[in-house]
């Protein structure tokens, strides 16, 4: 049971399509910052006219609806993120909608926590952690992975998506092979065995809903139980001791903490379910969103089966203006000013990561999909700083031979005619199709 099968309105929006759609219509007498609901299906369908109104009319902006204080200009998010001591990243992974008595029951009966491991990590334990990670993401492992996520990628394309293509004259792109392609990469480079992809993805996806979503009480209490049998597997892997030393487990079992002692079971697992979700749920949104924007624009699917170096640009591109990962969380550690603004302590930071993409001033005419842009790179979809995403490069990677595999094995496919607009995934900060409807072209 997937984020796709999920009928939750408030998390996934129906009817909304990957673009840019009609601007939302504003009453007269109303201002639409009043109107903003992060949640709610324009937001998720179109976001741009409330994320460039926050950057230009109100760029630090109290939401009375969660209390979060919305930060939107590129000058401001790179000041929170680069700045260590006044912005802390310990919310990064709080729950949005905060877990009632019931969900937090679940989690007691199975002692369940989130210790500060990576992203919520602003201890001198960090940068240790982080090491361990980045071994298994830098660019000589990811470029040596490339022949393997071409053989994946070939597999499901020519195992699935193909044979369904030719014998009902349609497919999905995403359920078929962006939401798997990340998930058996992953698998591989961790080397993790013995678990059904399928079961991954269910599960990363479940945390995702219920840490960043707005779901009902029923739902959450769903969610919770899936949460944790993903926490029990992992702590089960890490503590068995199979895991081979050379794999992500073993790495982390074998290292120590700044004052010598042994990484405790409880960061570990804390550590992977970080990464876990990282590596295979955001990067399937991202191949997601790729796909279905590339299939959009005229010419360039064709032109990312043969043109050197198009599909890495076009990745670039739909990072700037439609990331996967829209925004992010700090929180202030003493009264401070930014943008202009007085903040208070404890304060509930959202970056807005995804405006800052939209920024006429750094990215001219930024409505236009425009690959090879001169400054592509100065986008913020991974963040900066210390807690720069250390998957990065896999992620980029990887949907650029999405995308090429998919344009060279499928040159004929165009979107689904008549098809409906695929849902949104709309949690507080994760955006992108979930489904890309094709047909084969006659």
């Amino acid at each position: 049971m997937t984020l796709p099968a999920v009928d939750v309105p408030a998390t996934v929006t129906e009817g909304a399509g990957p673009g840019p759609a009609a601007r939302p219509s504003y009453p007269d007498d109303g201002d639409p910052l009043g109107l903003l609901d992060l949640f709610g299906a324009p937001f998720v369908r179109d976001p741009y006219p409330w994320l460039d109104r926050l950057r230009t009319e109100s760029p630090v902006h109290h939401d009375p609806a969660t209390g979060l204080w919305l930060v939107s200009r590129p000058q401001d998010v790179r000041e929170v993120l680069l700045d260590n001591d006044r912005f802390l990243p310990d919310n990064a992974q709080s729950a949005a909608t905060p877990l009632p008595v019931a969900v937090l029951r679940v989690f007691a009966r199975a002692r369940f926590t989130l210790p500060a491991a990576l992203a919520n990590n602003g201890t001198a334990s960090h940068a240790g952690l982080r090491r361990v990670v980045t071994r298994f993401f830098n660019a000589q492992r990811v470029a040596a992975a490339v022949p393997v996520i071409e053989g994946i990628a070939g597999e499901l394309l020519d195992g699935a998506v193909r044979p369904e293509l030719e014998s009902t004259g349609g497919s999905d792109l995403f359920t078929g092979f962006a939401q798997i392609l990340p998930c058996r990469v992953l698998m591989e480079l961790l080397g993790i065995k013995g678990i059904d992809p399928a079961t991954l993805i269910r599960w990363s996806d479940a945390s995702l809903e219920l840490y960043w979503g707005r779901p009902t009480l029923e739902r959450q209490l769903e969610l919770a139980e899936l949460v944790v049998e993903f926490q029990r597997w992992l702590t089960e892997t890490v503590r068995g001791g199979a895991a081979s030393e050379d794999s992500f487990i073993g790495a982390l079992a074998r290292h120590r903490l700044p004052d010598g002692s042994l990484l405790d079971v409880e960061t570990a697992v804390g550590a992977c379910f970080f990464v876990f979700i990282a590596g295979q749920s955001t990067t399937g949104q991202l191949i997601s969103t790729v796909l279905s924007r590339a299939l959009a624009e005229p010419g360039i699917w064709s032109r990312a089966a043969t043109e050197e170096g198009l599909a890495e640009a076009w990745v670039d591109e739909v990072l700037r203006r439609e990331p996967p990962v829209t925004s992010w969380r700090r929180v202030t550690a003493r009264a401070t000013r930014l943008g202009g603004v007085e903040v208070p302590s404890g304060a509930q930071l959202l970056l807005m990561l995804m405006g800052t993409g939209s920024d006429p001033d750094l990215f001219p005419d930024p409505e236009r999909m425009c690959p090879r842009r001169a400054n592509i790179r100065h986008h913020l979809a991974f963040g900066v700083g210390r807690h720069r995403c250390p998957g990065a490069s896999l992620a980029r990677t990887e949907a650029a031979v999405a995308l090429r595999a998919a344009a060279r094995a499928l040159p004929r496919v165009r979107p689904a005619v008549g098809s409906q607009e695929p849902p949104m995934l709309g949690l507080l900060s994760f955006r992108a199709p979930m489904s890309v409807p094709v047909e084969q072209r006659p």
